[in-house]
């Protein structure tokens, strides 16, 4: 067997990950099991990295001649999945997350950056005709008829480090939001990651209020956030003073040519408790003739974090959209309800991260040591279909 394989991300996450432990204890709440909950654990795992977002498929993967490739020992159903997922605690496998990206840092997993950044945002996944259930918002039509039900979440992913790695997801219900949602991510996060994990957190303007800059103050996070009509006069202020001067600087970006204006002098507004906040503004000049424009501050002084340094922390706020939501819903499922049941949809999302964490670290750090050049997703992906096979035997 030639290139990466099922028992190889297995030996990668047990013994380079740690994630022996999680694997034999993932928080099974079954009272009388007939299957081990390691065997699920895994096959859930490393089916989210071969992206089989169903348990119907899983299921066939499982009574396949495959099985044996894929390191599980016994068969099983779609139903045992849906069983199981129902009853796994999610805090094991936040917490193995949380674990999993702590031990990655410290064998250097982010060392060509100098900042550690969480983002933050939300979305809509896994619409559904089904009964609601309590996470379930309704979705009308243009007569405003309920036509059908969306589940919402709110995502935490490390950015700014090289390595996209999402950490966490909070769903919320009808009578919840995403403001809400994302303050109680941002607060667990931090008290399983330890307080100087990260060195700052990025945030869209709806995270952009006083109660919520403060929280994280109180965390040791400095902010950057987006300055939209939200806050208007701060806003004004700084459309007012930026547009119809020069930039303070200019700088490449890729193919593109960027322009940033930057101030650290602006009055906070009535509820916020900041002596002084700081704007930038970036113009974005892009070689088709585009231009893509957007307001930013921050708690950041200028002595510590320059312009251009500025700029790359607001930018890595796409990281969570792009390498973190969109991959998750377009490549690896979250769009598909597996299982209509609120624990079985959380587990579901949370093994997701997992096996996007595993996959990105086994691809981008591990088999790219040395001279290795770095694997694109979909050729690691098809190397691990192809080797998923039963090994041949020895007829000597």
């Amino acid at each position: 067997m030639k290139g990466p394989s099922a028992e190889q991300v297995h030996n990668y996450a047990c013994h380079n990950l740690c994630l022996k432990s999680y694997l034999r204890h993932p928080g099974d709440g079954r009272s009388q099991p007939q299957i081990p909950a390691q065997a699920l654990a895994w096959a859930l795992l490393m089916g989210q990295i071969l992206r089989v977002c169903s348990f119907c498929r899983l299921e066939w993967l499982i009574h396949s001649p495959a099985r044996c490739g894929l390191g599980v020992p016994t068969v099983f159903s779609d139903d045992t999945l849906a069983d199981f997922t129902e009853r796994l605690d999610p805090e094991v496998t936040r917490q193995a997350l949380a674990n999993t990206l702590k031990h990655a840092k410290r064998n250097k997993a982010f060392e060509n950056t100098w900042r550690i950044g969480l983002a933050v945002d939300g979305t809509g996944a896994g619409y559904t005709t089904k009964e609601p259930c309590p996470l379930c918002h309704p979705v009308k039509d243009k007569e405003g008829h309920i036509c059908g039900h969306l589940y919402h979440f709110v995502m935490i992913t490390v950015v700014g480090a090289g390595l996209t790695l999402p950490l966490d997801v909070e769903p919320y219900g009808p009578g919840d939001c995403e403001y809400h949602a994302g303050a109680r991510l941002v607060k667990r996060s931090v008290a399983l990651l330890g307080p100087r994990f990260a060195d700052y957190l990025v945030v869209d303007g709806e995270f952009a209020t006083a109660p919520f800059l403060h929280a994280a103050g109180k965390l040791s996070l400095p902010v950057v956030a987006r300055l939209k009509g939200n806050l208007p006069e701060l806003y004004a202020a700084a459309q007012a003073r930026f547009v119809g001067r020069p930039p303070d600087i200019t700088f490449e970006d890729g193919d593109d040519r960027v322009e940033v204006w930057d101030a650290a002098d602006f009055d906070p507004w009535e509820t916020l408790e900041w002596e002084t906040v700081r704007v930038m503004r970036y113009r974005q000049h892009k070689r088709d003739g585009t231009v893509v424009e957007a307001y930013w501050h921050t708690n950041f002084s200028p002595a510590k974090l320059p312009s251009r340094s500025l700029y790359r922390l607001a930018k890595s706020r796409w990281e969570v959209e792009n390498q973190g939501l969109n991959d998750g819903k377009n490549r690896y499922g979250m769009e598909h309800i597996r299982h209509h049941e609120p624990n079985s949809l959380l587990v579901c999302w949370l093994l997701i991260l997992l096996a996007l964490v595993v996959e990105r670290l086994y691809r981008l750090r591990y088999l790219h040591r040395g001279d290795h050049g770095v694997r694109s997703a979909i050729d690691l992906l098809d190397t691990l279909w192809i080797n998923l096979r039963c090994p041949l035997q020895d007829s000597s």
